[in-house]
């Protein structure tokens, strides 16, 4: 091969190395929650390999499965001093909010260059599910997500947890009954039905309205991160959270209630001049809500904000 070839090949390899930053990118946001943290275990990778001399690059067969086996141990660390740095935080912790792909385009150009616009939702990322990912060990979660959400081989898995993949399927097995017991949310429209007859209460502030489309054993979480005001405990109870939802509304006039899609799923925003300030996320069983996730971290809000 000619030296034109040689640096044509290069160039070939590089892009595919390149392209493979989309699908790790959604394996590192599922399995920490975090965009940013995804973010930075990516660039991780990334950096890894390029650090690699030229020869060991060249030894490696699928540089695809290097990069997402570097990946998922970078993760895993991550998951593993997670506890402590929860324990410091201030508040409960709750994943980072994901805004349609649609908003998060918004004033930018056509390129991919936000690692958020190059998240797929589905199912595997509404804030239900997430939240049940961060009841697991960090193994389980590595474990599930890389085999039940994308299908990565136990071998590799294996690899990645330094496991014998009968363990990693153990693993697996384990966090699958997690994810069984947890309630299945109803279908996107009975959810956006749900969530627009909760707007339309807590505008017009209707604290008995409130209550007959909250469950009686609703759970409200909050996330501030020490850095704006909110309820720092759950707030547990449908009359609770009703009356605690038209406080709120007392004490922030001025305040715009936006019907969203969050982590692909039907959601509120509430925004103030046009920036946004909190982010809900609903699960909605038998009609009822019964479960809401507050996210008002400005620090997690960073998709939402327009270019």
């Amino acid at each position: 091969m000619g030296t034109a070839g040689a640096a044509g090949a290069a160039g070939a390899g590089a892009d595919a190395i390149a392209g493979e930053r989309r699908q790790l990118l959604n394996v590192a946001y599922r399995l920490l929650g975090s965009l940013a943290e995804a973010e930075d275990a990516v660039q991780e990778a990334y950096a890894r390999w390029y650090a690699l001399p030229r020869g060991r690059q060249d030894e490696i067969v699928s540089p695809g499965a290097w990069l997402s086996t570097v990946t998922g141990r970078i993760c895993l660390d991550v998951l593993g001093s997670a506890r402590a740095r929860r324990e410091r935080y201030v508040g409960a912790w709750l994943p980072e909010p994901l805004p349609d792909r649609t908003e998060w385009q918004h004033g930018r150009g056509t390129e991919l260059s936000d690692p958020a616009d190059q998240m797929v939702l589905d199912e595997s990322v509404t804030m239900a599910f997430l939240v049940v990912l961060e009841s697991m060990t960090p193994a389980e979660r590595v474990a599930f997500v890389l085999h039940d959400v994308f299908r990565y081989p136990f071998a590799e898995i294996a690899d990645v947890l330094g496991r014998t993949s009968a363990a990693c399927k153990q693993l697996a097995a384990s966090a699958r009954r997690r994810v069984r017991v947890a309630q299945a949310p109803v279908t996107a429209a009975g959810q956006a039905d749900a969530v627009r007859h909760v707007k339309e209460a807590w505008e017009s502030k209707n604290i008995a309205a409130l209550v007959d489309l909250l469950d009686p054993a609703a759970v409200m979480t909050a996330d501030g991160g020490g850095l704006v005001g909110t309820a720092l405990r759950p707030v547990e109870g449908g009359a609770l959270i009703a009356q605690y939802m038209v406080a709120i509304a007392d004490r922030a006039p001025g305040l715009e209630l936006l019907e969203r899609s969050v982590n692909g799923a039907p959601g509120l925003v509430a925004q103030r001049g046009g920036v946004v300030m909190t982010v809900a996320s609903f699960e909605v069983v038998d009609g009822r809500v019964s479960r809401i996730w507050v996210v008002r971290n400005p620090e997690k809000l960073r998709p939402w904000l327009e270019a």
